[in-house]
């Protein structure tokens, strides 16, 4: 059972811990960062009991829906909805990079819990294979997520159409990831590039925000070095 946990939670911090020390300068509160993460973890079973009553009833038939309507919008909505209404008003909420840091967090904690049960019904053997998949896509889903809801957070104008992006981007990036998974043929040929954009994306979006951050602090710094 230890090496079942261990297994389910190793890849979700090593990843939490990556984007976190990505941040250089004023490294949100720890206690936050895995409060944010608590709720992530909660997060898991309202939305997969609603998943069971949606597959029970038949509600979604085909895979097009499956994958973006039961999976992708109904895991990264809910995200979204804890994100926006309990992350996005924090003070310590209160540089771009933050959002990517808080997403992040968020999308793991979900992705954790998800693991962790996943593994106990299939064992470990699968659990390189989850680590690669499911648990760093959505990472990066949640990277995605809070580096636009910190461009709502701290743009002078059209904070309502990031706020958009920040829930449709990923909903329809998590829709093509899914939709790739349920295929029954070729489905590994395409989530390789997948990924590699996925990752590629990811990652720009952190540089991009951390080139934000960094301008502000060197502004300041110089600021100050001209009051001396």
């Amino acid at each position: 059972m230890l090496a079942l946990i261990s297994a389910g939670i190793a890849p979700g911090f090593a990843l939490l811990s990556y984007f976190y020390l990505k941040d250089e300068y004023e490294t949100e509160p720890v206690f936050d960062v895995l409060r944010v993460f608590f709720l992530g973890t909660i997060l898991v079973f309202p939305i997969m009991f609603l998943q069971y009553v949606l597959e029970t009833e038949g509600i979604f038939t085909n895979g097009i829906m499956k994958a973006f309507l039961s999976a992708a919008m109904l895991e990264e909505f809910f995200k979204w909805f804890i994100l926006y209404f309990t992350v996005y008003k924090l003070v310590h909420f209160d540089e771009h990079y933050d959002g990517i840091v808080y997403g992040a967090s968020l999308s793991l904690g979900f992705a954790t819990a998800e693991n962790i049960l996943y593994l106990f019904a299939n064992g470990l053997g699968v659990a390189f294979g989850r680590a690669l998949l499911p648990v760093s896509s959505h990472a990066l889903f949640g990277v995605i997520m809070g580096y636009y809801m910190g461009k709502a957070k701290f743009s002078t104008s059209q904070k309502e159409r990031w706020i958009w992006i920040s829930l449709l981007f990923p909903i329809l990036l998590h829709g093509i990831y899914d939709l790739i998974i349920l295929m029954d043929s070729n489905w590994f040929q395409l989530i390789v590039p997948f990924m590699i954009y996925l990752w590629w994306l990811g990652l720009r979006k952190v540089k991009k925000a951390k080139l934000i951050k960094q301008r502000i602090y060197e502004d300041r710094f110089f600021s100050k070095d001209l009051n001396i």
